[in-house]
């Protein structure tokens, strides 16, 4: 849908701070889901969540589509970011109930997600599909969705939830101390909000670093990149962007899948490298210094991986240092940190954006 935002904007002669809608219709409805999930989600059972979910993300290609209009667009857009919100908080919380090990192939498939989402923009409209088409050949994905889960997706079996990786949290600081574990309530009994307090208190060391991540990232993404004009290329403005889109989440996509290769745990230097990104594109995009666009295809490249890394290693070291009774909860809470850095990004991107236009 981000992918698709400039053409469907550029289409309806959308001013540029309706063009910046896009990005706060994309990620606030997402931003509210994720901040009440942890508080009364687990109420509603996982297979209406999903069901849900399918359904929004099939309206928003048909209403954005057959869109004439601005605020149907941007109404289609807040149906996908409540399937997008809605179905990451939903399975990072399911993934309570498998082994550790399938966080690694959640990131991932996350990963390829949005690297294929971009590609497959990139590919039917350089190949010359309209992208009111190109949305509407994308509506076999909702119904993989709901296949898979349904009639794909095998129901949790009592096992060892920590298998091969088990032996690493001997080593690893407990997420949750002794605090928490005189809280500990009865298994058949829902954790008390004071307990969920404590849990959430602990997790973020690793929350913060996320959210810095994030807000470097889309920073970069939604307030930058259509600033990073080159004239000296083939490539028009419009497919400068998409190839942005698109190297960005390849790069997330390859350490999203990194995880058995790569294991991080003090993803706060992610962060650090991440913000200093942010700062040496902001530069350029004051001094235009670098002379050509393939040294920013290298860099969006490498921000990708920096996002990707962040997202699974994160995620993979709540799951390690979470106890069974709290790894549900925590998931669910841990999930507001991605969606906490865009929407702060996007409240400062949006009118230094404006202002960087102004200059040039």
């Amino acid at each position: 849908m981000l992918s698709a935002a400039h053409d469907i904007l550029s289409h309806q002669r959308a001013s540029g701070n309706q063009s910046h809608a896009v990005l706060l219709a994309d990620i606030l409805p997402t931003l509210v889901i994720k901040l009440l999930a942890p508080l009364g989600l687990h109420l509603l059972p996982y297979s209406p969540r999903v069901l849900v979910s399918g359904i929004c993300a099939a309206g928003s290609f048909i209403l954005v589509a057959f869109s004439h209009s601005v605020g149907t667009s941007l109404c289609g857009v807040v149906l996908a970011s409540i399937s997008s919100g809605l179905g990451e908080v939903t399975f990072l919380s399911l993934t309570a109930f498998y082994p550790r090990a399938v966080i690694s192939w959640w990131s991932s498939g996350t990963g390829g997600a949005g690297l294929l989402g971009a590609l497959s923009y990139l590919g039917l409209t350089q190949a010359g599909l309209s992208p009111q088409h190109t949305l509407l050949s994308m509506l076999g994905i909702p119904a993989l969705l709901l296949a898979s889960y349904f009639f794909l997706l095998t129901s949790p079996e009592p096992q060892d939830p920590g298998g091969e990786e088990e032996a690493e949290t001997s080593v690893r600081q407990p997420l949750i101390g002794s605090e928490a574990a005189e809280l500990k309530p009865d298994s058949s009994s829902r954790l008390s909000l004071q307990e969920r307090w404590t849990v959430f208190k602990g997790l973020l060391r690793y929350i913060v670093p996320l959210v810095l991540v994030y807000f470097a990232e889309y920073f970069i993404n939604q307030g930058l990149f259509e600033l990073l004009f080159f004239r000296n290329t083939s490539l028009s403005h419009a497919q400068q962007y998409r190839w942005y889109q698109m190297l960005y989440q390849a790069g997330v996509f390859v350490s999203r899948s990194s995880l058995r290769c790569c294991r991080i745990r003090f993803t706060w230097v992610l962060a650090l490298l991440q913000c200093f990104n942010l700062a040496f594109l902001l530069v350029d995009v004051w001094l235009s210094f670098l002379p050509s666009i393939y040294l920013i295809f290298l860099i969006i490249l490498y921000e990708g991986l920096l996002g990707g890394a962040a997202y699974v290693n994160t995620f993979h070291n709540i799951a390690l240092e979470t106890s069974d009774e709290h790894r549900e909860f925590a998931m669910a809470a841990a999930c507001i940190s991605d969606t906490l850095g865009i929407s702060l990004s996007g409240l400062l991107a949006l009118p230094l954006h404006d202002f960087l236009c102004h200059l040039s």
